[in-house]
């Protein structure tokens, strides 16, 4: 059972979280890891969750089920310990395969379709840069798409290609179903049931992620202890 790592984090723990399901019970997360905004051991890089312990691992700061029972929290504040390469922190899911053992690594170009579909909300932002990640496919070297919340604009961001937008007002807290699919050297976005891209794309290294990227640090004028949030309320990976 992995560790409960208690942080300086000065967020109060709802007494409904403790002795709490896991998430497991709501997602399926056999092939998922977890990475999480803590360093425990001081290694100097974030925490990860594999399976089999990602089935019963549960953190009431960063990793829970919401009080409705029908969502999974991840939560990542702006003081957090990051990923190497990155400067933001994470409560992030990565797709792995053969049960959760190994990294998944596929080709946008390859004839195998990958498609992740979800249910999710962004439900907090940081107080100052409001900018927070639901949602990527990230390749050999960077994020080749973020789905990515900027105030209250929503869409889909593709580094130095032009953005593609979703929603101009999304109102924070709202579910929103989300599809993406990659294969047959296309990236396709469907929002809400319609198709809102359609790009031709080849890259290799692929793999999906899924839950809270937040986007800031102090650096940027956030207090250590704001954070991003997203609740996923439904989360398939499938191929074919």
């Amino acid at each position: 059972m992995p560790r409960l790592v208690v942080m300086f984090l000065a967020l109060v723990i709802p007494v409904s979280l403790v002795d709490a399901d896991p998430p497991a019970k709501l997602l399926d997360l056999s092939n998922w890891k977890l990475t999480l905004p803590i360093d425990a051991d001081d290694s100097g890089g974030a925490d990860e969750i594999i399976s089999p312990d990602l089935k019963t691992f549960v953190d009431p700061r960063y990793f829970f089920i919401n009080e409705a029972d029908d969502g999974v929290v991840f939560r990542a504040h702006c003081g957090g310990a990051t990923t190497k390469g990155s400067k933001f922190p994470r409560s992030e899911l990565r797709e792995m395969i053969e049960r959760g053992r190994e990294d998944a690594d596929w080709s946008t170009a390859g004839q195998t379709l990958h498609t992740m579909t979800m249910r999710v909300a962004i439900t907090k932002t940081p107080a100052k840069k409001k900018h927070v990640v639901c949602a990527q496919i990230h390749d050999a070297q960077d994020d080749l798409i973020m789905i990515r919340l900027e105030g209250t604009k929503l869409f889909i961001e593709r580094n130095a290609l032009d953005t593609v937008m979703l929603d101009r007002k999304y109102p924070l807290g709202t579910p929103f179903d989300l599809k993406i699919q990659a294969g047959g050297g296309r990236v396709k976005v469907w929002y809400e049931g319609e198709l809102a891209m359609d790009w031709q794309v080849a890259r290799a290294g692929c793999y999906f992620k899924a839950g809270c990227y937040t986007q800031s640090n102090p650096s940027k004028g956030d207090a250590e202890d704001s954070y991003g949030e997203v609740v996923i309320y439904r989360l398939q990976v499938r191929e074919m």
